[in-house]
């Protein structure tokens, strides 16, 4: 099931369940829309694949199956993902 993560991992924004700027990887790395567009070029700094909008869990499930309340941070360092970046940024994340 997908965890619910509670915040972005590089700028530690909140990001709760109902979030419209959640971004998610296919690992579900989570980053809010700003740092995936201004800062990781639609590049998970963990795995090098993509972003993609956060689904949101229906309410009436939350009782039975809650977000995360566990705290993400791993800000980017930018010097060691310059080379990723480099690797990934213009490749298509579903052809990477």
């Amino acid at each position: 099931m997908l965890e619910i993560k509670p915040n972005c991992e590089n700028c530690g924004k909140s990001l709760p369940n109902e979030s419209h700027e959640a971004m998610i990887c296919s690992f579900e790395c989570t980053f809010c829309a700003d740092c995936a567009k201004d800062v990781l070029y639609n590049v998970c700094p963990n795995c090098g694949g993509g972003l993609e909008k956060r689904p949101t869990r229906p309410s009436g499930l939350l009782a039975k199956y809650p977000a995360s309340s566990k705290m993400y941070m791993s800000p980017v360092d930018q010097e060691q993902f310059k080379e990723m970046l480099a690797k990934y940024k213009h490749i298509d994340p579903r052809k990477r």
